[in-house]
């Protein structure tokens, strides 16, 4: 029994995939579950193609935003942390 915890689905679908040999020898040899991984590495690139499309449909918003920062600042103005430090007088 291994201690790694995976969060449970309530269903799995039987799927095949193709991958390389070279891969999938050392997965095997290293003992990893290629199902895990496999979901894992889809998971992550759900993810990342979720966040490329969400930046392109918000690009205009994006770019307004900036713009309107950029011509009016910040709506509250600058936060004191933001400020530059004044020189201290010696």
């Amino acid at each position: 029994m291994t201690d790694r915890t995976y969060p449970q689905a309530e269903r799995r679908k039987r799927t095949n995939l193709t991958v390389r040999e070279d891969v999938m020898a050392e997965a095997k040899a290293l003992g990893l579950n290629a199902s895990r991984a496999a979901e894992a590495g889809i998971e992550a690139a759900i993810r990342e193609e979720k966040g490329r499309r969400w930046l392109e449909e918000n690009r205009e918003a994006i770019k307004a935003y900036n713009e309107r920062l950029e011509r009016d600042g910040p709506l509250l103005g600058t936060p004191a942390w933001a400020l530059p430090d004044e020189p201290s007088e010696a």
